[in-house]
């Protein structure tokens, strides 16, 4: 399994293969485009020096919101998003012994579980929570039971989110996707 979401390969590998990473894309995956809020956690790595869990939910939040601002900031709401992040890694510290992972793994969980856990996690409402279950699921190996109904319309196949995008053409399906979403929702 390699993920293919930011165009950088260095941002992509980390979050393959560090589950706090991917999580904390997710969580950033707002208002911004998702290439930018993927490569956060690397950008939040190599300013921090870690991301390690533990180490976000304890450093000084003036310093992380520091971090986030540099340029290119890590998200065009550099003080809210670091605040998100920090208590995202709390949670994952206080809930999961420091482990992402374990939201999906610890004690074999079913799809509609992990959404439950997923919902729980600061920053996480229903939906992004759904969308994050269909990229564990379509992408990142997870395969517990009833995946794809907890994870509603982003668990069918098609081009709807982040857990579609395999590559640049993928990309331009989703982003499709969510334009003629848009332009449906203004049209009423």
């Amino acid at each position: 399994m390699s993920l293919s979401i930011t165009g950088d390969a260095a941002a992509d590998r980390l979050l393959t293969e560090d589950p706090f990473a991917l999580l904390v894309g997710m969580l950033l995956d707002q208002q911004v485009a998702m290439e930018t809020a993927f490569a956060g956690p690397a950008k939040i790595r190599n300013r921090v020096g870690t991301l390690d869990p533990a180490t976000l939910a304890s450093i000084d939040p003036d310093e992380l919101e520091a971090h986030f601002r540099q340029t290119p900031a890590v998200h065009r709401y550099p003080g809210s998003m670091a605040g998100r992040v920090r208590a995202l890694a709390a949670a994952v510290c206080e809930d999961w012994d420091g482990d992402a992972a374990a939201i999906w793994t610890q004690g074999s969980p079913d799809g509609p579980e992990v959404l439950r856990r997923l919902k729980a996690l600061p920053g996480f409402g229903d939906q992004k929570a759904k969308i994050f279950l269909a990229l564990l699921g379509k992408q990142y190996g997870y395969d517990g039971a009833g995946w794809h109904e907890a994870a509603g319309d982003y668990g069918k196949p098609g081009y709807r989110s982040v857990a579609d995008i395999t590559d640049p053409e993928s990309l331009a399906k989703v982003r499709e996707f969510k334009r003629e979403q848009k332009a449906a929702a203004r049209r009423g």
